[in-house]
């Protein structure tokens, strides 16, 4: 069973559309500070059930930066899938290809420490296990006249990850990867990646190289490159971003904010940078406003919620 359509994305800024392949669940949030440890119990300051999931966020994240959205992914057949899939429609997201399955819809349990914003997750896939390749090639071969951009994460099976890859290639659709979580890959994935966004930490269990400089970043971004990608954004939390591509490599500072939740601030910003490149954006511009994005996710507490709209980044970059 498809769900019906809720309508295309929003406010669309350019030519092409952003089409998210990936995870949609619930978040079940939970703050406190000190977080506890192993066998510890404490109080917390605050309990939240919003949409999550690395896909859906990012499928959030591009609607909101003004991107005509679509969301191919699945939800079982109970209350979350609602509470996900009204969300989505809030947005302006395009659900026409989210299957429901027999059973539950995916939940992410989210620790988030109330002093320093720092989070732990624990993910159960639950119906994006069930994501079906076929229809994810389906969902791409319909949407290439419109030559999407083309977002991916790893909170669906490994299939999913080879049919999109392959069909991107196939197609010619621009697909950035961003490989949370982390884990190693069939070198088939990297031929239909056209842009690889890892955090420090992905892009050391990915590559073996440990990031500490923008010299390592370097370093590890070649084997991205090595491997037929052609741009590699590596991203470095409150140290900025390193960007290595055909014009050599770039180091671009954070964005000064005080952090109070850092969920989902990967998502904003690879959102906001698929909208961008949608739009026909050039580069360096892109690039910013994806970094200001994430920067101002980590301000608000929760996943989807935290997410700025293409107004919050363009009043935030006004003057800077």
């Amino acid at each position: 069973m498809v769900v019906t359509a809720a309508g295309a994305g929003r406010g669309t800024t350019g030519p092409g559309t952003v089409v998210v392949v990936g995870s949609i669940s619930v978040d079940l949030t939970v703050t406190a500070s000190p977080l506890p440890r192993p066998g510890e119990t404490v109080v917390g300051d605050r309990f939240t059930t919003v949409l999550g999931g690395k896909g859906a966020n990012q499928a959030v994240a591009a609607a909101r930066a003004g991107a005509a959205t679509t969301m191919v992914g699945a939800v079982g057949r109970d209350p979350f899938a609602g509470l996900a899939l009204d969300a989505l429609r809030h947005d302006g997201v395009d659900v026409s290809w989210v299957s429901e399955v027999e059973g539950a819809t995916g939940v992410a349990h989210i620790r988030v420490d109330s002093r320093t914003g720092e989070n732990d997750i624990v993910f159960v896939p639950e119906a994006n296990g069930a994501l079906a390749p076929a229809r994810v090639e389906e969902a791409l071969r319909a949407a290439a006249p419109t030559s999407p951009v083309v977002l991916l994460q790893l909170e669906t099976p490994l299939e999913v990850v080879l049919a999109t890859a392959r069909t991107c290639a196939d197609l010619g659709l621009r697909l950035a990867l961003d490989p949370a979580p982390a884990s190693a890959l069939p070198e088939e994935v990297w031929a239909g990646v056209w842009l690889a966004c890892p955090n420090e930490t992905e892009a050391e269990v990915i590559t073996g190289t440990r990031v500490s400089d923008v010299r390592s970043a370097e370093r590890a971004a070649r084997w991205f490159l090595d491997r037929g990608v052609h741009q590699v954004v590596l991203t470095r939390g409150g140290r900025g971003t390193v960007v290595v591509g055909p014009s050599g490599t770039t180091d671009i500072p954070a964005f000064g904010v005080t952090p109070i939740d850092t969920t989902a601030a990967g998502d904003a910003f690879a959102g906001a940078l698929g909208a961008a490149v949608a739009a026909g954006l050039a580069w360096p511009v892109a690039l910013r406003r994806a970094a200001a994005a994430g920067a101002l996710a980590t301000t608000k507490h929760g996943a989807s919620p935290s997410i700025p709209t293409a107004a919050e980044v363009d009043s935030y970059l006004k003057g800077r």
